[in-house]
């Protein structure tokens, strides 16, 4: 199968001045501080993060990969435990990785969960009134905790399409909403049932640390509009419903002022010998990626090949993640450590 994407993005004008099919674009760009890699569930998100992480780290002075995905699989990828504290993954001087969940799993954040003395006032569903707070004051957590460690480039894993699309619309949902609910001068309220709700923060704690929620979202949401800061690279595979869902992803984050500058087309089969699987299956890709060449004309599109062997470990990731600097040359098969075992 020829690669269609290069011949078809370098006749374009645009802000680019050349679509190379690579990620390098974003391993030269000195500014960019968080990348997003996101889309359909089993398109390969994973092991496109950690590939990125693992380039980065070699043009950078320090990177954290971050899973935001309930479903954590950095450990399994690196074949390394990890937790919601930052660890130096093995073999890397630089290269940290950590799982978390942006998303509570109680019914309110811990502030909120301490000022509900019950009574005739139920803070809790005051407070909660906020569109989104719960999920959001979890985020802004989330985020102040890794601006304040300070690494060069931060990569987050992120959870299947629907999921990440909510999380990322949290700054702005949250910006509007706590900025209504200090317009409505609640403070009054909050002194009235002062008794009720308990005397371990007062009504100025109270919305002090909302405001100082509020001036981190805000700090975030900048970042977020911001190409020079942030980027977002969806993954998908030559297939009809994960076309699908990358253009309507596309659009979502257009609709966010997200950059996208990146795409990432993972399982491309080439053919081997006679096997008539192999054939029809790339036959049936190869719709799909002109597909993709048309619709993406102004995109780095990066196609990486369906390897015979499971992509698990540092080394298997380091050589999987040089194709994303160099385009894939079917005449030259990759071998995984693993294949030759």
């Amino acid at each position: 199968m020829s690669t269609t994407t290069t011949t078809t993005t370098t006749t374009n004008t645009g802000d680019f001045d050349d679509y190379e099919p690579t990620i390098n674009n974003l391993l030269e760009k000195d500014t960019l501080k968080w990348i997003f890699v996101g889309g359909k569930g089993g398109v390969g998100k994973t092991t496109t993060s950690c590939s990125i992480a693992i380039q980065l780290a070699k043009v950078k002075e320090s990177v954290l990969l971050i899973s935001t995905d309930p479903a954590h699989n950095l450990s399994d990828a690196f074949g390394q435990k990890f937790t919601k504290h930052p660890s130096l993954v093995n073999g890397f001087p630089n290269l940290f990785c950590m799982e978390i969940d942006p998303t509570p799993d109680h019914d309110a954040p811990e502030f909120i969960n301490k000022q509900n003395g019950g009574g005739l006032m139920d803070f809790q569903e005051l407070a909660m009134s906020i569109p989104g707070v719960d999920e959001a004051m979890s985020f802004a957590e989330v985020m102040k905790l890794v601006q304040d460690m300070k690494f060069s480039v931060i990569v987050f894993d992120t959870a299947p399409t629907g999921h990440t699309l909510r999380l990322l619309s949290i700054p702005s949902l949250l910006d509007k909403g706590i900025a209504k609910f200090m317009d409505n001068n609640l403070s009054g309220l909050f002194s009235t049932f002062g008794n009720v709700v308990g005397s371990e923060h007062s009504p100025e704690q109270i919305n002090s640390k909302i405001s100082s929620i509020k001036k981190t979202i805000e700090e975030v949401n900048i970042q977020f509009k911001n190409p020079d800061v942030t980027t977002f690279v969806p993954v998908c595979i030559p297939e009809f419903l994960s076309l699908y869902e990358t253009e309507r992803l596309i659009q979502q984050l257009t609709k966010l002022d997200m950059d996208v500058q990146n795409i990432i087309v993972n399982q491309i089969v080439y053919p081997e010998n006679e096997c008539g699987l192999c054939h029809a299956r790339s036959k049936m890709q190869k719709k799909y990626i002109d597909q993709m060449a048309d619709l993406y004309m102004d995109f780095h599109v990066t196609k990486m090949p369906l390897l015979k062997a499971e992509i698990r470990g540092v080394p298997s990731l380091t050589i999987f993640s040089e194709l994303l600097t160099v385009p894939y040359d079917p005449s030259k098969p990759v071998v995984l450590p693993t294949e030759n075992q």
